[in-house]
């Protein structure tokens, strides 16, 4: 939840938890923060002091445990020192990049009074551009024919998407986003390519194969690989985020631009209008067609099985563009990058950088209590909603209105959809789920099962549209994914 906060809000949403067990269960919600970019305070309780250089009762060494999944933790040992400590936990957890804290509270400072008052916010203001590196990219633009844009999760922070997409609209610049970075630029522009991270070839990749230069956005190797774009390391890529590059062998950038990113997408767009430097669009318009073409393929007609990009497709066409839509982590993940065209910024979230399952649900009741008047979609297959169905109590209790979807196939179905890919068939993941209409319904929730296609788009429809919280159990055929992998691999990218 409180990972999700910080994502909508920019601002570091707070957990709080006792000690030992209590701390032990943030470690994936603090870790998932810190990969995916996420403002987060994390606090815990701790032993007392006198007890903690002996084996004691739920005692554990709690800020080395969180060293490695934080930016920066520690311990108040003190009182003089708590107004310095709380500060610097939020100012770190909110600047670029920003991330996990950690701040570990013992019992016997916890019954301590102080009348400190907080440490003053003071804004901090992100570096202009430097203009020998400016220069240097103008150049490598200058010279380009097939430039392409790579947004990534910086591109969506800091008002950067509209820098991004105001440059990008005046000179047909072709738009390819992360997962972490839909809805940097409208997929119903014609410059966005839609996104890249499946673990194939798909269609997009035919827009790197004949790039001749990657203009970087807020891009994160932790996204997704370059490897897999840029296989021989030749691509000339012009670095553009607010930290410098990592050192990777696949990914090398002639220029590192390291600064405020909104500020240096004005500057390139500047430069560009005053060159008039117009890149020619027709080389990539037929990949975003083919693109449109194959997601429109996937349409339902009366009689066939539900599937979860066919019913990506009925739900976008229910869902506003201003609408919320939170993926859980499974095979329907792959289907939202690849299908689900997002309009703007933060209306589509999920786990990456971690890949952490259960999410969804916890995230949207975070969602919900920070914008109630948005309508909120969180979709999960059915073993992540299993990991955290019990937040539907949580929900209920707090009276939050969102819509839960469950993608039902009695499986852990990306790991099945994996080992049929590399291995041929699938091993340990099949699951028994109960009847999740009765669970729901159980806590007091109207659900929906729908089995037909008409029930399908009646009972979505009726979810989105009614102002509490539901969930509807959509039965899937999983083999959808291995036809995608079978007909890319016979011909296509």
């Amino acid at each position: 939840m409180a990972d999700v906060w910080g994502r909508l809000t920019g601002k570091a949403g707070v957990c709080l938890s006792t000690l030992g067990p209590g701390a032990t269960n943030l470690v994936t919600g603090i870790a998932d923060a810190t990969l995916d970019k996420s403002p987060l305070v994390a606090i815990t309780g701790q032993a007392e002091r006198t007890r903690i250089h002996q084996d004691s009762h739920q005692f554990l060494d709690i800020v080395n445990m969180f060293r490695s999944i934080t930016k920066w933790n520690t311990a108040i040992a003190s009182l003089e020192t708590v107004r310095k400590v709380i500060r610097k936990a939020f100012k770190f957890a909110e600047s670029e990049k920003p991330g996990a804290t950690h701040i570990e509270l013992s019992e016997d400072v916890a019954r301590m009074e102080t009348m400190a008052k907080p440490e003053p916010v003071v804004a901090v203001r992100r570096p202009l551009p430097d203009q020998k590196a400016l220069a240097e990219a103008f150049l490598l633009l200058k010279n380009a024919r097939r430039p392409l844009v790579l947004a990534g999760n910086g591109a969506i922070r800091k008002g950067a998407s509209r820098h991004l997409r105001q440059l990008v609209e005046n000179h047909s610049l072709p738009v390819v986003h992360t997962f972490m970075g839909k809805g940097a630029i409208s997929d119903w522009n014609e410059q966005s390519l839609f996104s890249v991270g499946l673990g194939f070839r798909d269609f997009v990749m035919e827009a790197f194969n004949e790039a001749d230069l990657v203009l970087s956005v807020g891009y994160d190797i932790a996204e997704y690989p370059p490897d897999a774009w840029n296989p021989d390391g030749q691509k000339i890529i012009i670095h553009i985020d607010f930290t410098t590059a990592e050192v990777y062998a696949h990914y090398r950038p002639q220029v590192e631009i390291v600064a405020d990113i909104a500020a240096t997408l004005d500057e390139i767009s500047h430069f560009l209008d005053e060159a008039n430097i117009y890149f020619e669009p027709s080389w990539y318009k037929p990949i975003r067609q083919r693109i449109q073409t194959d997601i429109a393929s996937y349409n339902l007609s009366p009689g066939d099985s539900f599937t979860v990009p066919g019913t990506l497709n009925i739900l976008r066409t229910l869902m506003g563009d201003e609408d919320l839509l939170i993926s859980d982590v499974g095979s329907h993940k792959m289907w939202i990058a690849r299908n689900f065209p997002v309009c703007c910024p933060s209306s589509c979230i999920m786990s990456n950088g971690l890949a952490s399952m259960g999410i969804a649900l916890p995230g949207a009741v975070a969602a919900a209590l920070e914008q109630p008047g948005r309508r909120v979609v969180a979709a999960m297959g059915d073993g992540g909603f299993l990991m955290n169905s019990q937040e539907l109590e949580t929900a209920r209790r707090l009276g939050v209105a969102f819509t839960v979807i469950v993608f039902s196939d009695n499986d852990y179905g990306l790991i099945s959809w994996k080992q049929r890919m590399h291995g041929g068939r699938s091993t340990g993941t099949r699951i028994t789920n109960p009847d999740f209409k009765k669970y729901a319904e159980s806590f007091g929730i109207k659900a929906y099962s729908p089995r037909t296609l008409e029930q399908l788009s009646s009972d979505l429809q009726q979810a989105l549209n009614r102002k509490e919280l539901s969930v509807v159990d959509i039965p899937i055929d999983p083999m959808v994914g291995d036809q995608l992998v079978k007909r890319l691999r016979n011909g296509s990218p």
